[in-house]
């Protein structure tokens, strides 16, 4: 391999000058995307339109959450209040963050997960025996107040405008919480209710072109640990999610965002509502920008399946124990996606 591509941190700076993967992001043969044989999503993905959900249709829409999350897991939206401009600017942020020159960008590198604000590569580049054709900027942002400062400060206007991008999905999770309390039959402040504090967190995925993507993933198959994540991609392919034994590929649709269910809504509801594995696979022509919200709870807050959810009597035991945000999350990243999930590490003993 040539010798620069060996001191280079992340995937964007080596991308740029090899004409092959080099050997440590080359996944291993029974684990690799094997492009060919993967589905299109077509109509197969609920897509819910969130206009009439403060209306007088609301239970029908309230309905379609309940579907949605029980049989998939997944969803995109449309007419969901995230204004056009405001997703339009953070786009265009985001890759004009990944287009500053490599000085500028990997000031803000570091391998450490409990840090709230940085630039990082791979997944858990101190733990991953094979590393991804990703690099990524994660941000903390809630409270914003408490990390806006330690965001990047180049583009001048980066702050400002993932403040304001922030700010509205998080106004829109907490309307979509409300509609999945409800399809659970649960009072609509229930969910909401559970988190604590709240947490929201975000990234920035950058995945570069990639001269072998049969050979490699942007993420390998995962589970996200947290509530509920809504992603916002630009209009190149790479999501794929795990439905009825088959990888589906899910292409953007201009002004949706997809909505996935994370762990803490599985244990949350009890099992009635799965969190989905998804990947993220690679192409050889272009670049790709995909901008996921992670909502969660705050890292104090305890976590269990909702009382209403329990009935032993009607054999609807407690899946999961209870436990607190913090302790899972750091079971996750130390993990390194080595499977897909660590829920199981959580569930309730049986006598």
């Amino acid at each position: 391999m040539d010798a620069s591509a060996t001191s280079k941190l992340l995937v964007s700076d080596i991308a740029s000058i090899v004409d092959h993967v080099p050997s440590n992001y080359v996944r291993p043969i029974s684990d690799r995307p094997n492009l060919s044989v993967i589905e299109t999503s077509g109509d197969s993905i609920p897509l819910i339109n969130l206009q009439e959900l403060h209306g007088p249709n609301r239970a029908n829409i309230v309905q379609q959450f309940a579907l949605a999350c029980a049989s998939y897991g997944f969803f995109q939206i449309k007419n969901h209040g995230v204004p056009e401009k405001t997703i339009e600017r953070m786009m265009t942020v985001a890759r004009e963050f990944f287009r500053q020159p490599e000085s500028e960008r990997i000031k803000h590198y570091s391998a450490d997960t409990k840090k709230t604000t940085r630039l990082s590569t791979s997944f858990n580049v101190g733990s991953e025996k094979v590393s991804n054709w990703r690099d990524f900027l994660r941000l903390h942002c809630l409270p914003i107040e408490d990390f806006i400062n330690e965001w990047p400060s180049t583009p001048v206007s980066f702050r400002e405008i993932t403040a304001e991008y922030a700010t509205s999905v998080r106004a829109l999770v907490l309307v979509l919480l409300e509609a999945i309390s409800e399809s659970l039959g649960l009072a609509k402040d229930s969910v909401s209710n559970t988190l604590g504090k709240h947490g929201q967190h975000m990234a920035v995925n950058y995945y570069p072109p990639c001269p072998q993507p049969d050979l490699t993933f942007g993420l390998p198959g995962h589970k996200d640990p947290n509530l509920i994540t809504v992603l916002l991609q630009d209009e190149v392919s790479g999501l794929q999610v795990f439905k009825d034994g088959k990888w589906i590929a899910v292409h953007p649709i201009p002004n949706t965002f997809i909505v996935n269910m994370g762990d803490q809504m599985q244990v949350i509801s009890n099992d009635k509502y799965k969190s989905v594995l998804h990947r993220a696979v690679v192409n050889s022509d272009k670049e790709r920008i995909s901008i996921p919200t992670f909502y969660c709870p705050s890292l104090d807050a305890v976590v269990g399946p909702q009382k209403e959810l329990i009935n032993e009597e009607e054999e609807s035991p407690a899946i999961y124990r209870s436990f607190t945000y913090a302790d899972y999350y750091e079971k996750f990243w130390d993990r390194a996606l080595a499977t897909e999930s660590c829920i199981d590490l959580f569930k309730a003993s049986r006598t």
